[in-house]
């Protein structure tokens, strides 16, 4: 029963919640109104760990998330992380490619705080851009921190090797990337390890496996993060067999398929930060920190992470160059 997580010198409430698809990543971008709801749902359940970045929506969802801490006067209950890195054509409002340089970063801070209409307590570089040396990009964060323009700061899909560089340069407080049943390659490649060395909080966005683990997707999906290997025709059916094995074991646990995907990645130590734009699906993830796990059932979800490994690369070759630098 994992109800938080320790952050640098606090704790935050388990699971968080990932705000990306209010502004596109879901479906249509949503008004104020259409996101108040399951905003609203998860200021009352206490899921008051949220996460956002530049890039959701082109600035939009900072935006509206700013927008309704204002109205409803709530920035003190909320732990707002956000992302700069990806640099944004403002005109055409279009990615225009990865930069970690100071100037992006000094220039990227004044944005968010005035879309947020606060200063973030986290802010990431959302992707490691290797053509900019960690001694200019690291430095560049911590000058905000030391500012005063956000509390904490942190890398995203990085190597384990740039992070503790990286750490060792200025204190990081947290990596986020993806981690799930459905993908542990974190595990192998030495990050989450090294962050729980350096009491580096690790932060597990997609812990559902983009709504895989959920049950929800028993044939080939047609949603534009479906283009990854993973789930291409040739691989789908074979990785339907964790979701398959995965909603045994919730049957006989009395408990939803997501729930306890999400529940395994808290067990691990990290934070999952599972996103929805459904008050009922938010309520319904948010009971998964009150799942407890008995040594039998933890060693059932470690063979089936061995057993039905999963086929195919989990982001395509377009996209691939930007993870793990």
């Amino acid at each position: 029963m994992v109800k938080s997580a320790a952050f640098a010198d606090i704790q935050v409430a388990v699971p968080g919640f990932g705000c990306m698809g209010l502004s596109k990543g879901l479906g249509a971008t949503m008004t104020l109104e259409q996101a108040e709801p399951v905003l609203l749902k998860a200021l009352e359940l206490g899921c008051t760990f949220w996460d956002t970045a530049v890039i959701y929506g082109v600035g939009i969802n900072e935006q509206l998330l700013g927008e309704f801490l204002k109205k409803h006067n709530a920035r003190d209950k909320v732990f707002l992380a956000s992302k700069c890195g990806v640099a944004i054509n403002w005109e055409t409002r279009m990615p225009s490619g990865m930069t970690n340089s100071a100037t992006h970063i000094k220039e990227y801070i004044e944005g968010t705080i005035s879309r947020l209409q606060t200063t973030p307590d986290l802010y990431y570089l959302h992707r490691r851009d290797p053509k900019t040396p960690l001694e200019e990009s690291i430095p560049a964060l911590d000058e905000l921190r030391k500012a005063g323009k956000t509390k904490y700061i942190g890398l995203c899909e990085c190597s384990a090797e740039t992070l503790r560089k990286a750490h060792s340069i200025a204190k990081i407080d947290a990596i986020q990337a993806e981690y799930s049943l459905f993908e542990t390659v974190h595990e192998t490649t030495g990050l989450l390890d090294t962050a729980k060395e350096l009491g580096i909080a690790f932060v597990a966005y997609s812990p559902m496996g983009h709504g895989f683990l959920t049950g929800a997707f028993n044939f080939f999906p047609d949603r534009v993060f479906f283009t990854a290997p993973k789930f291409l025709p040739e691989n789908f059916d074979h990785n339907l067999r964790m979701v398959n094995a995965l909603e045994v074991l919730a049957v006989k646990k009395g408990v939803k398929p997501g729930q306890l995907a999400i529940a395994w990645v808290a067990a691990q130590g990290c934070i999952p930060i599972p996103g929805t734009v459904q008050p009922g699906r938010l309520e319904e993830n948010w009971a998964a920190r009150d799942i407890e796990f008995t040594e039998d059932e933890l060693k059932e979800l470690r063979a089936l992470v061995v057993d039905a490994k999963p086929l195919g690369e989990r982001y395509a070759p377009q996209h691939a160059a930007a993870i793990g630098h």
